[in-house]
């Protein structure tokens, strides 16, 4: 028992080790895709993994190759098990214990396996029978997964669900779920809260732009300075879509009476590039929402109604995929091309790692090669500025105490000259990366340090 409880201690040393000294997100996770003919051998997929912050993966199937190859890396898996599969699976126990032979047990303990997701999207999929069968399918395998014991027995059963599982969510506070499906989602919430399980969730901003393609909705989908939107309900103001979108779904739950269950973002992600009725699809937009979101998650913020609490997230999807069908965004989300460069920086590469470099160098400097400072461009206006810096100044991390009545940086007291040291209190906050310096284009890059007296505006290098 003792040597038990040391190889337990270290494995949690080893653990903290990992996360301290690599620069793992803990709640960031990425999707692995396989709609593909192009995508690299499974180890240059782990050793690119290895190279990145990234420190889960989901898989929508059993790929045994990246499994085997992820071994011992410290990435936890997500399991999926096919549509087809359930009908089978549900209608036998034997079934169920067969899947988990074949698909989990050759792989634990030497691969973290920490949830199977069964089926994807089966609510939605509109085929009653398929759906009736999803809680049978995911009691079998639990039960398979007790019986055999060791590793197996701590993993979690759940299912992945789109936004449409939801029959409102704006507000946040009025999140909840659609009355056709209400009742089946009642018997999988109770599972899931007997099993320790997460509600595995896929919300897109991306979507939520395309149905209204405004300037506004876009920096609120960016996590862009913006107005904000306020919950008439809570009163709650929200700065961004994403954590609405999240919080509409923590409302969904509660309304059903399972509000301590655990949210897990399944996929969430911005294309690249897609069809010219596809608004927004850039790869600008790409970089500004996903290295937003990374720089959300690690903040620590969690979201308005879970604060402190970030959800874990898996980024939707580490490689471009060219077989998928549909318009040409379905095939343009990738973190990086499969030739392993960047599709953009989303400031996930650990420091010092050798990771894959972007097929372009950018022009502009960013963190570790000269950061400089973020200030107030001349051609902005006041109404900008007063807007960029009440954004800036709520943002966790951000200290505008300085710019207060009595702090070393309050005189000159305008607006242009608290702006600049709001706007660079995130900049430096965020990262430091160019994009973080955006504002709408109401902020520039300067090397010259522009702390004056006692004021003294973070960064340079």
């Amino acid at each position: 028992m003792e040597a038990e409880s040391r190889k337990l201690l270290l494995l949690c040393l080893c653990c903290f080790v990992f996360l301290a000294t690599s620069g793992a997100q803990p709640h960031i996770g990425v999707n692995y895709g396989e709609v593909a003919d192009n995508l690299p051998p499974p180890d240059a997929t782990a050793k690119l993994l290895k190279s990145t912050a990234i420190t889960k993966v989901r898989l929508y199937g059993v790929d045994a190759g990246l499994i085997r190859a992820l071994a011992g890396t410290g990435v936890s898996l997500v399991l999926g098990v096919a549509n087809g599969d359930i009908p089978a699976i549900a209608a036998d126990p034997n079934a169920a214990s067969g899947w988990l032979a074949a698909n989990v047990l050759p792989f634990v303990p030497a691969s973290s396996i920490s949830v199977v997701a069964v089926g994807n999207e089966v609510l939605e999929s509109g085929d009653a029978a398929l759906a009736a069968a999803l809680l049978p399918a995911m009691q079998d395998l639990r039960a398979a997964a007790v019986a055999a014991g060791g590793a197996a027995a701590g993993i979690g059963f759940s299912t992945v669900n789109t936004m449409a599982v939801l029959a409102q969510s704006d507000p946040p506070s009025a999140g909840a779920f659609r009355a056709d499906a209400a009742a089946q989602l009642q018997q999988i919430l109770g599972f899931l809260s007997r099993t320790g399980a997460p509600f595995m969730v896929n919300p897109y901003p991306y979507f939520a732009y395309q149905s209204d393609p405004r300037p506004d909705t876009l920096a609120f989908c960016l996590f862009q300075p913006n107005a904000g939107r306020v919950d008439a309900g809570s009163r709650i103001r929200y700065a961004n879509m994403f954590d609405a979108q999240v919080d509409a779904v923590k409302s969904a739950l509660g309304r059903a009476g399972y509000g301590a269950v655990d949210i897990v973002v399944a996929e969430t992600g911005w294309p690249t590039k897609g069809d010219p009725a596809e608004a927004g699809a850039t790869v600008d937009n790409a970089r500004a929402y996903v290295s937003n979101l990374v720089a959300h998650l690690g903040s620590g913020a969690g979201t308005p109604l879970m604060p402190g609490r970030p959800v874990d997230t898996y980024l939707f999807a580490l490689y471009d995929e060219d077989l998928k069908p549909g318009p040409a965004s379905e095939r343009a989300f990738g973190l990086y091309h499969t030739d392993l460069t960047m599709a953009y920086d989303a400031g996930l590469t650990s420091s010092g790692s050798g990771a894959a470099t972007t097929p372009t160098t950018p022009t502009t400097p960013s963190k570790g090669s000269g950061s400089g400072w973020c200030v107030a461009s001349a051609g902005a206006t006041e109404a900008q500025l007063q807007t960029d810096m009440d954004y800036a100044c709520s943002q966790v991390g951000v200290d505008c105490g300085a710019i207060q009545p009595g702090g070393a940086c309050f005189e000159p007291n305008t607006v242009r000259a608290h702006a600049a040291y709001a706007m660079n209190q995130l900049y430096q906050a965020a990262g430091s990366h160019p994009w973080n310096c955006d504002f709408r284009q109401s902020a520039t890059l300067t090397s010259t340090n522009p702390s004056y007296g006692s004021c003294v505006f973070t960064g340079g290098q």
